[in-house]
C-alpha cells in the first residue's frame, strides 16, 4: 500500500476505494459509511484497500 493510498484512506475513504476498485458495491458501501461516520468509512476503506 502507497502512501497516497493510506492518506486518501484517512482523508478521503471513498476516493481510495474509488481509485482502487472503480465503482462497484465496495464504493457504495465506502459512501454509506462514511456519511453514517467518518471512522467506519476509514475502517472499511483500509480492510478494502489492503
Amino acid at each position: 500500500m502507497s502512501l497516497l493510498t493510506i492518506i486518501l484512506n484517512i482523508l478521503l475513504p471513498p476516493l481510495a476505494v474509488f481509485l482502487k476498485h472503480g465503482v462497484g458495491s465496495a464504493f457504495l458501501i465506502s459512501i454509506v459509511l462514511t456519511i453514517i461516520g467518518w471512522l467506519p468509512g476509514v475502517i472499511h476503506a483500509f480492510i478494502v484497500n489492503k
